[in-house]
């Protein structure tokens, strides 16, 4: 990206012959949107509350739904009910590249539900990895967007995070 070139002088004197470099001023090329890459498999992490979800998608002309594994099971398995399954997949059906990758995921931490929108948010992620164009209709649906919300602590004194013992006035 960055070039610098230099060039070398003589400039010779009646005592010494030294020897000057000039430097060529460096210039950053300008980037612009990219052809979807070629390439094994796309690698994204995904987050919720204590979910992490590392994804690979791995571009595949066949692909059955048996393809989307979920810590070495199969999404259905693990993902028993049809909206959690629909979550899973929302991404590919927005961009509509559902049955062009294969897709192995590695889940920890958390509930089914805030692990199912971890791995949405890798699959949009690795989805950018693949082809940038497809960064506005991902940002449009909401697939980019980190959901920051984590279980407030507790507080010395409370019941809960809020909640405050009972309280009696007489």
């Amino acid at each position: 990206m960055n070039k610098e070139k230099t060039t070398v002088k003589k400039v010779s004197t009646k005592k010494e012959t030294a020897v000057k470099k000039t430097a060529v001023k460096k210039v950053a090329e300008k980037k612009s949107v990219k052809a979807p890459k070629e390439s094994r498999y796309f690698y994204a992490v995904g987050r919720r509350k204590t979910s992490v979800a590392q994804v690979r998608i791995t571009p595949s002309d066949t692909v059955s739904e048996n393809d989307y594994v979920v810590n070495e099971r199969e999404m259905k398995e693990y993902f028993p009910g049809t909206i959690m399954q629909a979550t899973f997949v929302s991404p590919f059906k927005e961009t509509g590249l559902v049955d062009r990758f294969k897709t192995s995921v590695v889940v920890k931490g958390g509930g089914i539900s805030s692990q199912v929108e971890a791995i949405r948010l890798g699959i949009a992620r690795a989805l950018i990895k693949f082809d940038e164009t497809l960064r506005p209709v991902l940002k449009a649906n909401g697939f980019l967007t980190r959901d920051s919300r984590k279980v407030e602590r507790k507080k010395p004194g409370l019941k809960k995070a809020r909640r405050a013992p009972q309280w009696a006035k007489r």
